[in-house]
């Protein structure tokens, strides 16, 4: 056995050498995860749980074997508490690390929840459900008529609502004559005026539906009466694939490298898509028999693997779709549970690396009815990005990463309570001032310190790592090219020394605290310009293409643009300059999307014409896509003017780093030596 092992969590990103033999809560607890315990690690609470992931990672340079743990001891075997140990899970207080691997924290694992911010409004629109209820009354059977009780029904039905030629399943026969023998009075629900799919005795006026978002992080869904479009539940879980991957091509990645490893991702995302169905369901206080229609949508990858499909192809060029088309399925086909006839409509995908999800967010923002050139972006590890407007749709996608996630940040976290998720620095002083979720106060407010009581601050999520670095630009702490100013150590004791370059301490906890010191680090200003160059290249790419110079509008969509500051995300240079006020958030326009496509059939229709028009661009394959990306690696950028930002902020001159910007204050602060350890370990 090796002297030390590397352990990688997931979801969280954190990873670092532990000793071997170390188990994995002390492994998470030495690296600064969030793992949940009560008992202390006595193996009798049940908390602990963690998943071990097994096969090659690529991305962290490591293979993980069945044996890189070790096996279930007396304890284990043994355990009997109130929390049972699902299938695949391991106690994490018991189970020891013996080589390198990965581990998965479910969320119930966790202390810090995560926050689903994936909320759905139902715009205003007509109402045009595929599945529509009819109540009728049955004649009853003759013994000189030999018609059955489906041709009786087709005939009350006719009587009754003009309804012909209509057809039914087995399913939806056997509901149909158990219905009857309790009542001739019944209600039945047809799809598309053509199939009767369910029946029920007696009269019924609901009937519902699901819409759901499948995102590479997040999975969110809402239960929706179709008739009236009123949402009883709304609720998301992280999504479970993470632990193979935090970004697409990871997980694409690790399809190629382990084989079987497609049919583990589909099984686990769809786990998820029936745990998430069934709780919506027990949220609304309903059975799941009562939902007949679902609507899905999601990026390319995520789409192939939910419906079992081979997402290798999408790995490189030419990125080609197994389908493009929409879909119509049977819950029963993804697994789900719902009525035994329900049926599920999975939107089109647009190409490659634009999909269903990008076409549902087109749907909800009527891109292709837009008056002017209107920005539509969905910021997340994978940024779709479509532009136009009536006479013309241009939509691409640029390889973001997890960066503005918090993954490949030294102290990013997702949004959990406690994150830090804005952020301001005084220019003269360059102290700075910020607020968490979970309070609505800022850090030097009266009272902050008595409110975030029940709170740990242990992170800096996607907003705020945005806002933080924006005002370090601002303030002079960092030059147009991205780096930390050491010079700045002279006037501020939070400038700290790290080797060859400088970190910015944000947040300074007492002692005692138990909160770990949060610092912006060289590395992660990289990896954010890294990230927000790629992004800004696409749209650049695009508007080359569409042959324009200005926008008229830009709409932030996604759980994660939705609550970016228009200010920060224009200042850090994600999004070309814009009137501010142009620049707004769209909310969670796919799933908004995937609510529309629910409630109307016509909407279906609408958006597979509006797919076959819009025009795809392919930016791995674009010359001048090098050119933009290493342009707008600057902060917010090398070459374009920002008049319309100006109006609002103060943009400092553009400064380049130099041979003495690091060494202008080469002093380590005692803030900076306390720092060493807590630092490693998030940093690993």
């Amino acid at each position: 056995m090796p002297a030390e092992v590397h352990v990688v969590f997931t979801p969280s990103g954190r990873q670092g050498n532990v000793p071997a033999g170390s188990t994995a809560l002390d492994a998470a607890r030495s690296l600064g995860v969030d793992l949940d315990t009560v008992c202390g690690g006595r193996g009798i609470c049940g908390r602990c749980q963690v998943v071990p992931s097994f096969g090659e990672f690529a991305k962290h340079g490591i293979t993980s074997e069945p044996g890189a743990v070790s096996d279930p001891g007396p304890t284990e075997l043994g355990y009997g508490g109130k929390r049972p140990v699902a299938e695949h899970h391991r106690l994490g207080c018991q189970m020891r690390i013996e080589a390198d691997v990965v581990l998965d924290v479910p969320p119930g694992s966790q202390v810090h929840k995560q926050v689903v911010r994936k909320r759905v409004e139902v715009p205003d629109m007509e109402i045009d459900p595929v599945v529509r209820l009819y109540f009728t009354t049955v004649e009853e059977p003759e013994l000189d008529s030999p018609q059955g009780e489906l041709g009786r029904l087709k005939t009350s039905l006719e009587d009754d609502w003009q309804l012909t030629d209509l057809r039914a399943g087995l399913t939806a026969v056997s509901q149909l004559q158990r219905a009857l023998l309790k009542t001739r009075d019944i209600t039945v629900a047809v799809r598309d005026g053509s199939e009767v799919v369910a029946a029920w005795p007696g009269f019924v006026d609901e009937v519902f539906g699901v819409a759901i978002d499948v995102g590479s992080t997040t999975i969110a869904g809402h239960l929706i009466e179709l008739s009236t479009g009123e949402v009883r539940s709304s609720s998301g879980l992280m999504n479970p694939q993470i632990r193979f991957g935090e970004d697409l091509m990871s997980r694409v990645s690790y399809v190629m490298m382990n084989p079987e490893g497609a049919d583990d991702l589909t099984s686990t995302v769809r786990e998820s898509l029936d745990d998430l169905v069934t709780t919506l369901a027990e949220e609304a206080g309903l059975s799941t028999d009562a939902i007949l229609e679902l609507t899905l949508v999601g990026n390319p990858v995520m789409h192939h693997l939910m419906l079992g499909l081979d997402s290798v192809p999408l790995g490189g060029a030419p990125f080609a779709l197994a389908i493009d088309e929409a879909l119509e399925l049977r819950a029963s086909d993804l697994d789900i549970t719902a009525n035994p006839s329900a049926r599920i409509y999975v939107l089109p995908c647009i190409a490659g690396h634009v999909g269903a999800d990008t076409a549902a967010a087109i749907l909800s923002e009527r891109s292709h009815e837009a008056e002017g050139i209107q920005l539509m972006v969905d910021v997340g590890t994978n940024a779709e990005i479509v532009l136009g407007g009536r006479d013309r749709l241009l939509a691409a996608s640029s390889p973001t990463g997890p960066a503005f996630e918090g993954a490949q940040i030294s102290c990013g976290q997702r949004a959990t309570a406690g994150a830090i998720e804005r952020v301001r620095i005084d220019r003269e002083t360059l102290e700075p001032r910020y607020r968490i979720i979970g309070s609505e106060l800022w850090s030097d407010d009266p009272g902050f310190a008595e409110d975030i009581k029940k709170l740990t601050i242990t992170g800096v999520c996607g907003s705020g790592i945005i806002e933080v670095i924006s005002e370090m630009h601002l303030s002079g702490l960092i030059t147009t090219d991205g780096v930390v100013d050491g010079s700045k150590a002279s006037l501020s004791p939070r400038i700290v020394e790290e080797g060859r370059t400088f970190s910015y301490l944000l947040h300074d906890p007492a002692p005692d605290s138990g909160e770990p010191q949060l610092f912006i680090t060289q590395n992660d200003v990289r990896a954010i310009q890294l990230a927000k160059a790629a992004l800004y290249a696409g749209v650049q790419l695009l508007m080359d293409h569409l042959g324009v110079t200005e926008l008229d509008s830009i709409r932030l969509a996604g759980a994660f643009g939705s609550h970016i500051d228009p200010t920060y995300a224009v200042a850090l240079g994600l999004v070309p300059d814009c009137e501010i006020e142009k620049v707004t958030g769209a909310g969670n326009a796919a799933g908004t999307g995937a609510v529309i496509a629910l409630l109307s059939g016509d909407a279906r229709r609408e958006i597979e014409e509006v797919v076959r028009r819009v025009e795809k661009i392919e930016t791995a394959t674009e010359p001048k896509f090098q050119d933009h990306f290493v342009e707008a690696m600057a902060i917010p950028h090398k070459t374009a003017e920002y008049p319309h930002l100006s109006k609002v902020i103060d943009l400092p001159a553009r400064t380049e780093s130099s041979a003495d910007a690091g060494s202008g204050g080469r002093r380590r602060s005692s803030r900076s030596k306390r720092s060493s350890s807590s630092r490693s370990s998030r940093e690993g």
